[in-house]
């Protein structure tokens, strides 16, 4: 992975120029809904100079689908990709627009996505504060509600051997986390100089967490803003087993969900405690998975190409067996 750097900022002036200045908003699209996106865009508007939207090859061009206000005063960049690259290469994209437009920081989305009002001023302040401290700050992000579940504080951090979530208590506003979910993060451009990009060949999933823990590795700190909430919809609707909702995806998520995680426990490079702590989870959704999710054979079976393909080292768009 190229990186434009080797080692994080060095001193707390550094730290806090990387979020000193103006952002880009980078919303990722594939087949959006009208009301969502354009309800995205519309929460973005107040609160970002600038956004950029990056189409991964919809049948419908975007442009008929996103409010004309948008494009007045070149607030919303439409870029149109021929073809389905994937989430991380439509996020090196814009991630290089905004770099040329000289963004200070990047606030990455998903189509699904709405932030409330302040999201991106509570981030800011936080990378700012953390930034003037002399940390290297990774990436900030919100607190997300799907409406669909009661889900926890998505805070993710590694304990040893256990994937465990951090607490959003009065007293602790502001937690240190090993990695963040793409969709709210805001991350400065200095960063992504010294760390690198998404990693295209993962298409989609593990996308975000293999460039947190990449970040992490580099001596780089993300942080969750208990404060900043967005409302965000993970995957279909949610399987119902036992009284709880599980978070349930496609067969086809669940192949490059299953074939990313297997991959990047064969590499090195990521941290040993992570790969158990993750492989673990990883066998309780497979028999989960394989006999609750329906249709069931489809779900076993793209799964089962996941974790051959990710032994193989078979990465990029899914091409059948």
């Amino acid at each position: 992975m190229q990186t434009r750097d080797s080692a994080p900022l060095d001193s707390a002036n550094d730290a806090a120029s990387a979020v000193a200045g103006t952002g880009v908003g980078i919303v990722v699209t594939y087949h959006p809904r009208e009301c969502e996106l354009n309800a995205l865009l519309g929460a973005l508007r107040p609160q970002l100079a600038r956004v950029c939207v990056v189409d991964n090859g919809s049948a419908r061009n975007p442009a008929q689908t996103i409010h004309p206000e948008f494009f007045a005063d070149a607030w919303c960049e439409l870029i149109r990709l021929s073809s389905n690259q994937g989430v991380a290469a439509a996020q090196n994209i814009g991630i290089e627009r905004a770099r040329a437009a000289g963004a200070a920081f990047v606030v990455l989305f998903d189509q699904d996505s709405e932030p409330a009002s302040d999201m991106v001023a509570r981030l800011l302040a936080v990378a700012r504060s953390q930034a003037v401290a002399g940390v290297a700050v990774a990436g900030v992000g919100p607190r997300y509600v799907d409406a669909r579940q009661n889900n926890p504080p998505p805070f993710i951090r590694i304990r040893g051997l256990s994937v465990t979530r951090q607490p959003c208590l009065p007293s602790q506003p502001v937690v240190e986390v090993d990695y963040l979910i793409a969709s709210g993060c805001l991350i400065p451009m200095a960063t992504l100089d010294t760390v690198g990009p998404m990693r295209e060949d993962l298409f989609i999933d593990y996308v975000d967490i293999e460039w947190g823990l990449r970040a992490r590795a580099a001596g780089f700190q993300s942080f969750g803003v208990c404060n900043a909430t967005m409302r965000h919809a993970i995957g279909e609707a949610p399987l119902d087993l036992l009284g709880r909702k599980l978070p349930l995806h496609t067969p086809l998520r669940h192949y490059y969900h299953f074939r990313n995680a297997v991959r990047l426990y064969c590499e090195s490079g990521l941290p040993l405690n992570w790969k158990l702590a993750d492989g673990w989870r990883l066998l309780l959704k497979y028999g989960v998975y394989s006999w609750f999710a329906r249709p069931r054979y489809a779900h076993w079976w793209m799964m089962t190409q996941g974790i051959a393909h990710g032994i193989m080292g078979r990465m990029g768009k899914y091409k059948g067996r």
